[in-house]
């Protein structure tokens, strides 16, 4: 029951630490995969600052003016154009219009830029209501935000951080009333496209992990169980016989006497002994001994008929029997039986005459008609029938009243 509690315990145990790894190695993952989104975002943020800054920082960039298809330029020609020569002519770009160019060359690659402000200029977008709240919060010191919108067409991811006005800003804004450190708009970086973590492989490789684990413990649990019960066994039962061994009966005899003092039930106890088994032994050999004794166990096991009679193997060639509640009567009774049975074996034992079969010395004591004070006393009152029952003869049954009685007579 413990190793089966035990089991339970570290599988449970198994479950929460998998269980916990998974959590955090999630949280991790996780962690690491949605701030990809956001640091290509904010690279792609601080590259546009870093060009208008290098655009403002050399008050204005000249760039040719290019032609569309119908002939027009394709920037407005500010004061600021030089004409180079007939062919080529040159106007000047803000570091604004410079930002709304790359903005428009982004979505060619499925990068969207927006440039958002509080006011209307000529190169942003005017804030929504949900945009104006993020400014809000970049003035109360929020340096960045960045989130992911799911939508029909797909995932994309959100980035929105703060223009601050620097010196080299002033040129172009001063006249919108923006000092140096103010907060003009924001530029908002949408990524397309964006996969969400995706986390099944973890949480599948977790799985098998903790099914393989569990898998391991069960089967040492079983194995463990299996050793135990072996283990078990081999304490309480004689490894050749089958039947009890001597721990066993020593256990057995405690609980039987102390239950018969308690009840006043007679307990009665049977001593055996194989008649000239050394003889057996030097005669048809150890293996043949072994087998007789194998035989001669399960035969005083098979004759005893009620469920709480009990047998054991006492010593080399000893056994000893159990009986609750009974008198010496059904002792002898059941020892008579016994004698029997082993005859009926025709183990053949040509030193053991007269019948030259192998056969059984019982000797019987018992609890009732006189009192007795511990159960060592009822076993020697059994060994010392037994021993009777070899002077007189072998091969027969006496019970320790019989004696008590003829030597009273």
């Amino acid at each position: 029951m413990k190793i089966r509690q035990n089991t339970f315990l570290v599988s449970l145990l198994w479950i929460l630490l998998m269980t916990a790894s998974f959590a955090w190695n999630h949280a991790q993952v996780k962690s690491e995969q949605e701030s990809l989104p956001l640091h290509s975002a904010r690279s792609l943020f601080n590259q546009i600052v870093f060009t208008c800054c290098w655009n403002g920082r050399q008050g204005g960039v000249y760039v040719p003016v290019s032609r569309t298809a119908d002939g027009e330029p394709s920037l407005p020609l500010p004061a600021e154009t030089l004409r180079v020569n007939p062919s080529l002519q040159l106007t000047k770009i803000s570091p604004a219009l410079m930002a709304r160019q790359i903005g428009e060359i982004s979505k060619e690659h499925n990068i969207r830029y927006d440039f958002i402000s509080s006011h209307s200029v000529n190169v942003t977008s005017k804030a929504t209501e949900e945009e104006e709240g993020v400014f809000r919060k970049f003035e109360a010191g929020l340096a960045e935000e960045g989130k992911f919108i799911t939508t029909g067409e797909g995932t994309s991811f959100s980035y929105m951080a703060p223009l601050i006005i620097k010196p080299g800003c002033l040129q172009c804004h001063d006249k919108q009333g923006y000092k140096e450190g103010d907060i003009m708009g924001g530029i908002r970086v949408i990524l397309p496209d964006v996969r969400r973590p995706f986390l099944d492989p973890l949480l599948f490789a977790h799985i098998g992990i903790t099914l393989l684990g569990l898998l391991g413990i069960l089967m040492a649990g079983i194995r463990l169980s299996r050793a135990y019960a072996i283990i078990q066994r081999q304490a309480i039962f004689d490894a050749l016989t089958g039947i009890p061994n001597r721990l066993n009966f020593a256990d057995h005899i405690v609980n039987e006497f102390s239950r018969s003092s308690r009840t006043r039930e007679s307990l009665a106890v049977i001593m055996c002994d194989i008649d000239h088994f050394k003889a057996y032994n030097d005669t048809y050999g150890h293996n043949s001994g072994d087998k007789c004794l194998q035989k001669v166990a399960q035969t005083i096991k098979n004759s005893l008929v009620r469920p709480g009679d009990f047998c054991a193997r006492y010593g080399g060639e000893e056994f000893v029997v159990i009986l609750a509640d009974t008198s010496y009567k059904g002792a002898i009774h059941v020892a008579e039986r016994i004698r029997f049975n082993i005859i009926k074996l025709q183990i053949a034992h040509e030193k053991s005459q007269p019948l030259q079969l192998v056969t059984l010395s019982l000797g019987i004591a018992a609890t009732s008609g006189q009192p007795m004070n511990s159960y060592e006393e009822l076993l020697k009152n059994a060994d010392t029938a037994l021993y009777e029952a070899k002077r007189n003869g072998r091969n027969r049954v006496e019970s320790f009243m019989d004696i008590q009685s003829a030597s009273m007579g």
